[in-house]
């Protein structure tokens, strides 16, 4: 299959290296220089390069920001025949742009972004490939995620964006109360340098993708549950009511084995 690439950058670059060698793969990008080191694969620096390269799938793999626009500006040098495929983390207005592109797509969200993953062995990380869009699209990404070890979820777009609040919004709120909440960085502790680490990942994403996985309308809810959670813990604390934070650290501890 011919596969076109937009975005050498971490995932883009990851993406032409697990395909090259099953498949003819073109990777476009602006910067040129982003193109030095890309194996087996053609570079390409310009649109009308894509246009003749005439892709089968084009995965559309640059920063969430740019994700609609980049499509809106590559979609007149596509033949119709040609899947659209996209790897962002918020599916929010992309429904709705394939509906109206006239193509073929399928939406997907790896899951071993490259602050925390070690993209060389993946077997502990997971895929979400999305159930609306064409069976051919999905049925080649589940083999592509499956050859890599990852754990595989097959959700709708609404699923999908819900589903990634929980597991997104939660701990990112978390770590931006860690920071925020921060006064002696080299404080001495195991487990404040995980949450500090932790904390250092968060905040190394691009500020796009955090504003939207926190501007998600199912955010305010997970928000809400986790202040009513610390209300509930400073008030055992103030009381020093050991049974009553006995109990809490039980509960707690149920939760995570669940």
């Amino acid at each position: 299959m011919r596969i076109c690439i937009v975005g050498a950058g971490k995932m883009g670059s990851f993406f032409a290296d697990s395909m090259c060698l099953l498949h003819e793969v073109a990777i476009y990008d602006v910067d040129v220089r982003r193109l030095q080191y890309v194996f087996n694969t053609r570079r390409l620096t310009t649109l009308d390069e894509v246009r003749d390269f005439d892709p089968e799938l084009l995965i559309n793999a640059v920063t969430l920001k740019y994700t609609l626009k980049t499509f809106e500006d590559v979609l007149p040098y596509l033949s119709p025949s040609c899947m659209l495929s996209d790897i962002a983390s918020v599916k929010n207005g992309l429904k709705e742009f394939y509906e109206k592109s006239g193509h073929p797509y399928v939406s997907t969200h790896p899951m071993f972004g490259p602050t925390f993953a070690n993209l060389r062995e993946l077997r502990k990380n997971h895929a979400i490939v999305i159930s609306e869009g064409d069976d051919m699209g999905k049925v080649f990404f589940n083999d592509f995620y499956a050859s890599l070890g990852l754990n595989l979820h097959e959700y709708t777009f609404d699923e999908h964006d819900e589903t990634m609040t929980y597991s997104l919004s939660i701990p990112f709120v978390a770590s931006m109360a860690f920071a925020a909440s921060m006064r002696f960085p080299d404080a001495p502790g195991t487990t404040f340098t995980k949450h500090y680490e932790t904390a250092k990942g968060v905040l190394s994403e691009d500020d796009y993708l955090l504003s939207e996985i926190l501007f998600s309308p199912y955010t305010p809810d997970k928000i809400d549950q986790v202040v009513e959670q610390m209300k509930r813990l400073r008030n055992i604390v103030e009381k020093r009511d050991t049974q009553e934070m006995k109990d809490y650290l039980s509960e707690l501890r149920k939760n995570i084995q669940k």
